[in-house]
């Protein structure tokens, strides 16, 4: 059972899955063709920590051991789900997401990920990206929360190095946030 607070909001987490060399780990939705990073839902009594290696031993078969935490969001993301795909006929009513997201850093080997440790199994496949890449590819509706995320844990998954920039093909609605946040 998940947690849904007073706002129909649904308390997540989420995984961004680093390299070390600049490069995060997308998964691909089993018997669909869209890519997002692990996430997950966050039961009553769980903490978010608590949550995240949960949700990912679950969706990507790691333990605790296979990764450092490295940081996380200050607090809530959140995002609201287009009206298509409100359940109203479910108490109680959850109109979207509030996510607090995790930075890990992978420290053994790639071919640890693995899809089967779940009865259903989220996903059926991974690829490594660049930085910036899965805000590209995830439905439409969640790439504001992959800007925030990604740009607030841009410093401690880059701390030798100034992030890369955002790629051009970014809205300039997106690179006009950055910039206030920034400034």
């Amino acid at each position: 059972m998940d947690f849904i607070d007073e706002h129909g909001f649904r308390a997540n987490v989420g995984i961004i899955l680093t390299d070390g060399g600049g490069r995060v780990l997308i998964a691909g939705r089993r018997g669909r063709g869209g890519w997002q990073f692990p996430q997950g839902g966050i039961q009553p009594e769980e903490t978010s920590e608590a949550a995240m290696f949960r949700e990912l031993r679950e969706e990507v078969g790691l333990a605790p051991d296979d990764v450092e935490l490295v940081g996380s969001t200050e607090g809530w993301l959140r995002y609201r789900l287009p009206d298509r795909y409100i359940r109203r006929e479910r108490t109680p009513l959850c109109i979207g997401q509030k996510q607090r997201w995790f930075l890990l850093q992978l420290t053994t080997d790639q071919s640890r990920v693995r899809f089967d440790l779940s009865p259903q199994p989220e996903f059926d496949r991974c690829r490594w990206v660049d930085y910036w890449r899965p805000v590209k590819e995830v439905v439409y509706f969640k790439r504001p929360v992959y800007v925030q995320a990604l740009h607030e844990l841009a410093p401690l998954a880059f701390p030798n190095d100034a992030p890369p920039p955002p790629p051009a093909w970014w809205p300039r609605r997106w690179q006009r946030a950055l910039s206030e946040r920034q400034g």
